[in-house]
């Protein structure tokens, strides 16, 4: 048995390990005995939320079932966003709050992470704990008495608290009256709670991709692939198009004229705009190394410090609590907004983005332009191992060579992916013909020598 979590919990193909029922019931089990051991003055209490992947079902009763066995209580709430299981962890009072998701990833695949009682997310000495006890595999010595047994139960009341949470992270005195909006939900956890949000909201709500079936689940739509929401914006004259991934912790966003708007785009947006109010901590905004350089150029001409953490929200959050900022993300849409929640959410970034127009009196197409995207290219390559890519000669000598032709007119950066068993190669460059062909040049070596 290998390592459990990744740098987003534990993921990995529905009924194959680790994503079995069985492993879901020893994790739930984990974490109840942690917090029964912890929590000595009250009877521990878990949230437990999910997407729409057909496996929800299955790893919710799992877990459920793990968490009484030790006799805390599971709450469960049905799909909800990853943010707002983070959100409801605190706002009920939870010990614990446990999501089932692989967020962007395809429906067959799967995942659990959790959030401690603060809302934030576990960090890995927490995390280690929690996998130390699943694979010693002594759990059972650990069962509370018959009559200690938990109980699960239904919350009916969690998406009305999570709307008003969003709602309170909205200027006072603005609404979308007048704003015509168009959600991708990519038959997600958002597929409920967005379009109620923002037509409660008085906008003009037009939701596409909101009939999960357990399967469609970010299948051609959402935040990867916002081409449909391109067209139903132009084809409705809708002021914004809105594009959430599976478990709604991302946003990725269409302006009036069908142009899509990057991750980067957007913080650059949100960072000029908390200047210009007075309200950037710090004048600092955290990305990641995968972040466009045209957003470095753009923030060195406000004055605005940027600093790059590794790629993963995680990792994002980290350097924004030492660096004492109040917001940080990834080109993907990922946004962490601190003083409003503890975990990046799509709705709540989508929120602060069309307060800054209200405000403003300006399309987004016109906001947009504060930063230019300098061309870059992204190829994923399906690996069976990850090698350490600096003890592969040839695909290191091969990436310098590329670095030297850049000539400083743009830069390289090679990683495995975290969440899935890929190799990714992006390349930034002068032209989108010299990126894509250096691009592809490093993805063949990497493939002639570890494919």
């Amino acid at each position: 048995m290998g390592k459990l979590f990744g740098t987003d919990g534990i993921r990995g193909v529905s009924n194959r390990y680790p994503m079995t029922p069985g492993m879901a019931m020893k994790i739930g089990q984990a974490v109840a005995h942690i917090l029964r051991r912890d929590t000595k003055e009250h009877k521990a209490r878990i949230i437990i939320g999910k997407d729409t992947r057909l496996s929800g079902y299955m790893f919710e009763n799992a877990l459920a079932a793990g968490i009484t066995s030790m006799g805390a209580d599971a709450i469960l709430v049905g799909p909800m966003p990853t943010p707002g299981i983070a959100f409801l962890t605190t706002n009920m009072d939870a010990d614990a709050g446990i999501v089932i998701s692989a967020s962007h990833n395809p429906f067959e695949d799967n995942g659990i992470k959790v959030f401690s009682k603060t809302g934030f997310k576990l960090n890995d000495r927490q995390e280690d704990q929690i996998e130390q006890l699943v694979l010693a595999d002594q759990l059972d010595n650990y069962l509370a008495l018959p009559e200690n047994i938990g109980k699960a139960y239904r919350e009916k009341d969690a998406l009305g608290r999570y709307i008003v949470f969003l709602k309170h992270t909205f200027p006072r005195g603005l609404n979308l009256e007048g704003m015509k909006i168009v959600t991708d939900c990519a038959h997600g956890a958002t597929y409920k709670v967005a379009p109620l949000l923002f037509s409660e909201m008085r906008a003009d709500i037009t939701a596409i991709n909101v009939e999960p079936d357990g399967t469609n689940i970010n299948r051609g739509c959402g935040a990867l692939y916002p081409q449909s929401l391109a067209q139903e914006v132009l084809r409705k004259k809708a002021d914004i198009g809105l594009a959430f991934d599976g478990d709604g912790d991302r946003l990725i966003v269409v302006d009036e004229q069908g142009s899509i708007v990057t991750g980067d785009q957007l913080l650059a947006i949100f960072a000029r705009w908390l200047k210009e109010e007075g309200h950037l901590s710090r004048d600092t905004l955290v990305t990641t190394v995968m972040s466009n350089m045209g957003l470095t150029l753009a923030m060195e001409k406000l004055g605005i410090k940027q600093i790059q953490a590794k790629v993963g929200d995680r990792f994002v959050l980290e350097e924004m609590v030492k660096a004492q900022a109040i917001i940080g993300g990834e080109d993907s849409g990922h946004i962490i907004f601190l003083e409003h929640h503890t975990t990046g959410d799509g709705m709540l970034s989508a929120l602060q983005l069309l307060a800054v127009i209200k405000k403003a009196k300006k399309p987004l197409s016109q906001l947009k332009t504060i930063m230019e995207v300098l061309p870059q290219v992204t190829i994923n390559i399906e690996l069976d191992s990850k090698p350490p890519l600096e003890q592969q000669p040839e695909i290191m000598s091969c990436i310098k060579q590329v670095e030297k032709n850049l000539k400083g007119q743009g830069r390289v950066l090679v990683r495995y992916s975290g969440t899935q068993s890929l190799c990714r190669v992006m390349v930034e460059g002068p032209t989108k013909e010299a990126t894509q062909g250096y691009a592809q040049e490093i993805a063949a070596k990497i493939k002639s020598i570890l494919g």
